[in-house]
């Protein structure tokens, strides 16, 4: 029986599943990917110094899970890029980001308003690739269970698990920015929703997919336009997280303490200013008496 059949989402979720994601969907997808591009420190300068390196990060940010998903499968890592229509508007995209005059383009997909509908949209995007990264892995392996989870996860969080691959294009090293080691929100939702489909695909959980879609992509946009609209970067799983956690792997509980450990772990390095000031000083007054 389908546990949300008396809501009535069964037809709903059959219609929303059905709709096509081009071009107003994947368009919102691109956006947003290579608007986040144009956030990270140094994208601009590398636009203007070598924009091959540019045109290759956006496609990454555009692109990344379907590679990294295919590598995953056996399949040709470039094989989506015979897709020239999807190319073509993804560079059109990067191209009016990054160099349309007077940053017109920048400032209007920008404007938070648009920025959240333009989120929105990219969350229904992200939820179908999920779905889809699952779906294809059990056609492949119809008991590897793990290689669902796995394919999901990676179709819904490829971009971020090939930001360190991304980050040497743009001549920038930073492994402690390593994604396994700090899960954003998109990336652990990513995870859970891999789960879910998993469990979906082999009917343990008594959810049509159409259903599941539909329930699992309103809450990913529901929390991102939050937490897009508030400049949030937390995640709604952070407590729960961190009970789980303490109970099984013995992690500290997380605290409000937490959000003041990196000024607490910055503020070693002020005396070692204040001992080089010092000692630039009596150099200066030893240079005096000299004189």
């Amino acid at each position: 029986m389908d546990v949300l059949g008396v809501l009535n989402l069964g037809e709903v979720g059959v219609y929303f599943s059905k709709m096509a994601m081009f071009p107003v969907f994947d368009l919102a997808y691109y956006i947003v990917s290579i608007l986040y591009l144009k956030y990270e420190p140094g994208a601009v300068e590398v636009s203007r110094k070598s924009p091959v390196a540019s045109w290759l990060c956006a496609m990454l940010y555009c692109f990344g899970s379907y590679i990294l998903a295919d590598i995953i499968l056996g399949v040709c890592p470039v094989d989506y890029f015979h897709n020239n229509t999807h190319i073509l508007l993804a560079t059109a995209v990067w191209y009016l980001v990054f160099y349309c005059p007077l940053n017109l383009f920048y400032k209007c997909v920008a404007f938070l308003p648009v920025k959240l509908v333009l989120v929105a949209l990219k969350e229904v995007v992200r939820a179908r690739k999920i779905a889809a990264g699952v779906h294809h892995a059990h056609h492949a392996y119809h008991h590897g269970y793990i290689i669902m989870v796995i394919t999901g996860y990676v179709k819904g969080s490829g971009v971020a698990l090939m930001a360190n691959f991304e980050q040497l294009l743009r001549g920038v090293w930073k492994p402690e920015t390593n994604e396994i080691l700090n899960m954003s929100f998109p990336t652990k939702a990513s995870l859970y929703g891999a789960l879910l489909f998993t469990l979906q695909e082999a009917h343990l959980l008594p959810v049509s997919k159409s259903t599941l879609i539909c329930v699992f992509t309103l809450f990913m946009a529901t929390s991102k336009v939050f937490m897009t609209a508030r400049h949030s970067h937390g995640s709604p799983f952070a407590l729960v997280e961190s009970w789980v956690c303490h109970l099984l792997f013995g992690s500290p509980l997380a605290s409000a303490d937490d959000h003041h450990a990196p000024a607490a772990a910055a503020a070693p390095v002020s005396p070692v200013k204040t001992k080089e000031e010092l000692s630039e000083g009596t150099r200066k007054r030893k240079a005096k008496k000299a004189e």
